[in-house]
Order: C-alpha cells, then structure tokens, then sequence
C-alpha cells in the first residue's frame, strides 16, 4: 500500500491545487450524494483522467489528508438499524479529527428523501464520555434526547476534489481501517467515491468517468460496514451486497 499511496501523491501533482477558504463555496452541507465503490487499482487508471475537471484541495502543503472518527450510536444500535432498515429519515452521529488542520468537529449527518444535511461543531477532542454541550446539540439536532455510547473508531486518507466550472466536490477515500474493543480490520484494496451535488448531475466528468468504465453508484455507509465487520451479532442482511462487493474487489 506505500507504494500505491506514493502513486497517488505523484498523480495528484497534475492537479491545480485549492485552499480550504477557496473551498467555502461549495462546501454543499445540503446536497445529494452518489456512492462509487471501486478497487485501488481501478481507482488509479482513472484519476490522471479527472485532472481535466478538478481542483485538488490542499492541506499543510499535501493533496491527501489523514482523518479519523469517532462514531456513537445507541446502545441498540438504533442509528445502525435506521440505515439496514431503509429508513427515510436517518442520522449518523461522530467527531471527526481532521489531522493535517488540527480540528475536531462533532459532526451530525441527517438523511431525509434523499438528501444529507450536515451540521456540525468545533470540540476539542475525541469524547469516549460526551460532554454537556455536545449532548445539548446532539439532542436539539436530533429533537430528543438518545443515550449514545462509542461503538468503534475508523481513519482513512482523503482526496477531496472540486470540479472547475460545477458547484461539485469529489472526495475520495481510501486505506479504511477500522477498530473498537472488538479487534481491528482493514479495506486498503477499496476505494469509496462520493460525489456530491445540489442535484443530481449525471454529465458530471466524474459520473461520465463512471459510466465509461461500467461502475455504477453503490450505497455504502462506512460506520454500517465497520459496525458489521467488528460485531457479528449484528444483523445485516440488507448490506450482504456490500460485503460481496468488497470480496470480489479483492
């Protein structure tokens, strides 16, 4: 994986870079989002291509940052269960450490017909015990009041692209690790793509990119897929596709 993390940063030199403050303008925390889940091989045949369209953001001079989070749920997993379940209106609860800016954001993410809309607040660090004020907001953001515990952890390095001429970022992951008391796995050999945008644009370079080589949009939720890898007694029937689709990319 070194070596491919290496070919990746070499590739992104193509890429005309951007700041955090130019990238204000399409931070889009009310957007649609379209999942591509590929393999790293695969990934790095196409992303010469997207230099053409894209802007790279740069932090602390590398187009590649390092994030990991922290993610909550019920101790029933009820979160978890909204999303296997296909319910219409979902959450995701988590802080997130942007490593390369040095911030900590506890970051709540609501899925409502289709759409995410994103609010989130600066905090200091990760909480295995939650703070008064972060479950103050948590509970205004959710409209009741949950009793959340940390069900595992994940980190990942991060490409964020920002289309030249669309109000359209790009965020690529990938090296996802997970871990919680359980134990520990890994996923170097996927990619997950998520294309965000105000509304569904399929001329998009990046969907374009997609169609040529016979991908299609696949949901994927990276707390749903860790909560299933590190804790067997979970049911997850409904993510059996996800599963399979990430043995064969092996």
């Amino acid at each position: 994986m070194e070596f491919e993390r290496f070919l990746e940063k070499e590739q992104l030199n193509n890429f005309q870079a951007i700041t955090l403050e130019e990238i204000k303008g399409v931070e889009l925390m009310n957007r649609i989002d379209t999942k591509f889940v590929i393999s790293r091989s695969v990934f790095n045949n196409i992303l010469p291509e997207l230099a053409e369209g894209y802007n790279s953001l740069e932090v602390e001079g590398t187009k590649m940052s390092a994030y990991t989070t922290q993610y909550f749920d019920t101790p029933d997993y009820d979160f978890y269960m909204e999303h296997h379940n296909g319910s219409g209106t979902r959450y995701k609860v988590r802080i997130r450490n942007y490593i390369e800016s040095g911030v900590y954001f506890l970051e709540i993410k609501k899925k409502f017909k289709g759409r995410t809309d994103k609010k989130r607040i600066s905090v200091s660090n990760f909480e295995d015990e939650m703070t008064d004020s972060s479950k103050n907001y948590i509970g205004a953001a959710l409209g009741s009041d949950k009793t959340l515990e940390c069900k595992l952890y994940n980190s990942f390095d991060r490409i964020t692209l920002v289309n030249k001429t669309e109000k359209e970022r790009l965020t690529i992951d990938l090296n996802l690790n997970y871990k919680s008391s359980i134990g520990t796995k890994g996923y170097n050999h996927v990619v997950i793509a998520e294309l965000k945008q105000e509304n569904i644009n399929r001329k998009s370079l990046f969907y374009e990119t997609m169609k040529k080589n016979i991908i299609r949009p696949n949901g994927f939720s990276k707390y749903c897929i860790g909560a299933i890898t590190l804790d067997p007694d979970l049911k997850y029937n409904n993510f059996k596709s996800n599963i399979l689709l990430l043995d064969k990319l092996k």
